[in-house]
């Protein structure tokens, strides 16, 4: 599998609205499938499917504590989202920042005064 295969699965698993939706409700804490399907007017297998896609993007992890079947948020997963995000920020940030000193010298150069020298044949100033 390649390094971006798990950074792929990741965004495409944020990509849906719902599945962000049951991520913001695990930010919370650990939730059943029972309790994370009540808000959506979706069945609870619909709901199950956007689990297992959480799961396989390694967002989430589900357990068993007796009888309940608890979800819980993978900070590992979305540290990597994270670091990426960051790493991609910091890169436009110094590119940006070239263009700026890039820019800001183009202005004073503009802004220098310039001399001009007369020609010694026909008494004209030189451009």
């Amino acid at each position: 599998m390649s390094r971006a295969a798990p950074l792929d699965a990741a965004f495409a698993a944020l990509a849906d609205p719902t599945r962000r939706q049951i991520l913001a409700r695990l930010a919370r804490g650990d939730a059943t499938v029972l309790e994370l399907a009540a808000p959506f007017d979706i069945s609870v297998p619909a709901i199950s499917r956007h689990l297992k896609v959480l799961e396989g993007a390694g967002l989430i992890a589900r357990g068993r504590d007796a009888q309940r079947r608890p979800c819980s948020l993978r900070v590992e997963g979305l540290a990597e989202i994270s670091a990426w995000v960051e790493h991609t920020r910091n890169a436009w940030e110094r590119r940006l920042d070239r263009l700026e000193a890039h820019l800001l010298q183009l202005q004073a150069r503009e802004a220098r005064p310039t001399t001009r020298t007369r020609s010694p044949r026909h008494g004209k100033p030189k451009s």
